[in-house]
């Protein structure tokens, strides 16, 4: 277990206690649905922001970033600035419509535009690539903490499931958006810590650093070639990120429920922008610590670039408490973007799915169903995460599950762009037109991937996936509404 020793385990098990009662403490006066889903409409700008922001972050973001600087460069940078242009668009088009009206979830504008079919189809979709998506981020979390810690997957998934089921069973997102904030906090200070820590280490500090980076042109931000295939292209980064950003920030529930619970339009589209700026500092930090491991470890070959990290972390390099600030870090990421997971699942659900089949339910009926969907939210997704323990790390059905969501985003963000664009286009329409791109994505990844004669020009990185299947979706949309000859309408 390298320095993780019993005062680390302390302080893990006090922040974990600690998260737990914080959490549950604030959901003590919830009332109805309002309340236990957007926090009745009153979180402020900022907290929104970093919610979004701990939302975002998964624990592969968090060993994952720092290991592409260790084996390639900054080409990340680019990426980020895709999704600040992508968070941009997002304020300025998808906002004002859900802002428009008193709506619960991102799917209630469709039923607006096209009808309720088209909620229930969108909900559906993204209760499968949530809850997949999110059961394999269990699983990845417990792989650093099981190397760091020595403890099992079982009690690692058990722990960290189990405390970020029961302070958001009883917190709802009031409990989710402000522990969020306090995990942002322990989870920098963690990050910077580390950072600190390899400068230290590295003779020289930031310079030795530099002078590590310079031959290798580790410092490279900025990449003009390479083509749709690749994901260090400039324009994959800055077109397919912006696609990419509004399609998960901008039509996932599990984003939008918490834009909209800003008390206005104004603080959620400040509170998007501001998650956008964040992500490049704090996407920077993980590709400085990148840089910081290339120098200590002096190039060293790992057999997997996700190992440098949690390698690191594992030494006896780090000082007592250190570790285990580092490690409730690690826990607060895992939890945070489990949380956000739970309540959209349950939210989603509930209003979506349960609330259209019985217009009779009043909001504090269905708060107290939003809770048993919690529960089985929380359940599933830890007994997910066990099963992709079962099946193992790097499987195929382990990578497509983490990368569900990019077959799907296109057809779910062509689907609100087709509302927003044409004034023809009907339920039918919406529901055709996301479902052939939902699988041409589905079927264009799994060929590239698995079949070995899939031609070499027809390979684009996931990355445009989004942007392709919006183009899709949107095109044959408006096409399907003008060959059934559907008379354009008035908008609302």
């Amino acid at each position: 277990m390298g320095s993780f020793n019993y005062f680390d385990m302390a302080l893990v098990v006090a922040y974990i206690v600690g998260v737990t009662a914080m959490g549950s403490y604030l959901g003590r006066r919830q009332k109805d649905a309002r309340d236990y889903f957007l926090a009745d409409r009153n979180v402020p700008w900022w907290v929104v922001t970093f919610a979004l922001v701990a939302t975002e972050t998964s624990v592969l973001t968090f060993i994952s970033v720092p290991a592409t600087a260790y084996t390639g460069d900054l080409w990340m940078v680019q990426l980020t600035f895709g999704y600040l242009i992508g968070r941009i668009a997002i304020a300025v088009f998808l906002l004002p419509a859900y802002f428009r009206g008193e709506i619960s979830t991102a799917y209630e504008l469709l039923q607006t535009r096209f009808g309720l079919g088209a909620r229930r189809f969108t909900s559906l979709t993204f209760l499968v690539t949530r809850f997949l998506g999110a059961s394999v981020r269990m699983f990845a979390a417990a792989i650093p903490i099981k190397i760091i810690t020595g403890l099992p997957y079982f009690w690692a998934i058990a722990i960290t499931g189990g405390v970020t089921l029961i302070y958001t069973y009883y917190g709802g997102l009031r409990a989710v958006v402000w522990v969020d904030v306090l995990q942002m906090a322990v989870f920098l200070f963690g990050s910077l810590a580390c950072l600190i820590l390899l400068l230290k280490l590295v003779p020289g500090g930031w310079g030795g650093v530099v002078a590590a980076a310079q031959p290798g042109h580790k410092l490279q931000i900025l990449h003009w070639t390479g083509g749709f295939g690749s994901t260090k292209w400039l324009f994959t980064g800055l077109i397919g990120g912006a696609f990419l950003s509004m399609a998960s920030q901008g039509t996932e529930q599990l984003f939008v429920q918490l834009q909209l619970s800003a008390p206005s339009l104004r603080a959620a589209q400040k509170a998007i922008i501001a998650s956008g700026v964040w992500i490049i500092f704090q996407f920077g930090l993980f590709l400085v610590v990148g840089l910081g491991l290339y120098a200590h470890y002096q190039g060293a070959p790992f057999k997997f670039p996700d190992e440098v990290l949690p390698t690191f972390l594992r030494s006896d390099y780090l000082p007592m408490g250190v570790g285990g600030v580092i490690i409730a870090g690690i826990f607060s990421v895992a939890m945070s973007s489990e949380a956000s997971a739970i309540n959209s699942l349950a939210s989603s659900a509930t209003h979506d799915i349960y609330a259209p089949l019985r217009h009779d339910t009043d909001a504090t009926h269905l708060m107290k169903i939003g809770r048993r969907f919690s529960l089985l939210a929380g359940i599933g997704l830890m007994l997910g995460g066990l099963a992709f323990v079962l099946v193992g790390q790097g499987t195929p059905i382990v990578v497509i599950a983490l990368q569900i969501a990019s077959f799907t985003y296109g057809g779910l963000l062509g689907g609100f762009l087709l509302a927003l664009i044409s004034k023809r286009a009907q339920q039918f329409d919406a529901i055709l037109g996301m479902s052939v791109a939902m699988s041409a994505m589905t079927l264009w990844w799994l060929l590239g991937h698995f079949w070995g004669g899939f031609p070499a020009y027809l390979k684009i990185d996931p990355l445009w996936f989004t942007m392709v299947g919006s183009i899709i979706t949107v095109g044959l949309g408006i096409l399907s509404s003008r060959i059934r000859g559907v008379p354009a309408v008035a908008r609302a």
